[in-house]
């Protein structure tokens, strides 16, 4: 118990010289609005998820096989949108390859940019999910979110990918005591996990209330950490090398 809470202590505010710094925290805000952008994608948009690829093939595999309520179309726009969006933040990791604070920082900027465009189109048409403001949200937050993955990917905080969570429940059981293993980083697997949780309840819970409140939400957070990032990143910590 005592090893969880410290690591949950150290994911949160990392100690001085910590060789990931700043990042845990930024990449928990990552998967927070992961969370609330796949439940408006998932409960607003006809059940299509524009983060979790892994959940967004399947649901292909069961629109093509003919399963009531899902669409085909939507999960490839979601998916190519998706690419689109990892092609542009792996363009990023090569541009800001010997900084991750400004490949961070860039990214945050443009990400928010696109979160915003989604916010204005679902503000537009009144959160009407009529097909073509459907399919522009499905465009413009899977661009969003791709690019997301793929510069946390750059990054490479170890379980902080913010869209995927099974090789961090996986690393979470298999590395457990009962397993024999010593449990590395189980308070920022566990965080990993609650973000996720938490992004996904709040969205939920607010959907009722528009598309617009929940975009705004994860727009509001992202604009956050593109403003924080390069304070934290105007230094020559260790952190900021890969």
């Amino acid at each position: 118990m005592r090893k969880l809470l410290v690591d949950v202590a150290h994911t949160l505010v990392p100690p001085r010289g910590d060789r990931y710094g700043p990042l845990p925290p930024l990449m928990l805000t990552l998967t927070l609005v992961t969370g609330l952008v796949d439940a408006v994608s998932f409960l607003g948009l006809g059940q299509v998820f524009v983060a979790n690829m892994t959940g967004n093939v399947a649901l292909l595999g069961f629109a093509l096989a003919g399963a009531e309520g899902l669409s085909a179309p939507a999960s490839l726009v979601s998916l190519a949108s998706f690419l689109v969006g990892a092609v542009a933040g792996g363009r990023f990791g090569t541009r800001f390859a010997a900084h991750r604070g400004r490949l961070l920082a860039s990214a945050l900027a443009l990400q928010a940019v696109l979160v915003a465009a989604a916010l204005v189109i679902a503000l537009v048409a009144h959160d009407r999910v009529d097909a073509p403001g459907r399919y522009a949200l499905i465009v413009v937050l899977g661009l969003a979110m791709g690019m997301q993955t793929a510069v946390a990917r750059r990054i490479g905080v170890p379980d902080l990918t913010t869209t995927v969570l099974t090789q961090t429940l996986t690393g979470l059981a298999s590395d457990s005591a009962p397993t024999g293993g010593d449990g590395p980083r189980p308070g920022r697997r566990i965080l990993s996990v609650l973000a996720m949780v938490l992004g996904a309840l709040v969205g939920a819970l607010l959907l009722d209330a528009g598309l617009a409140v929940v975009l705004g939400v994860a727009l509001a957070l992202l604009v956050v950490a593109a403003a924080v990032t390069p304070r934290l990143a105007a230094t020559d910590a260790e952190w900021v090398r890969p």
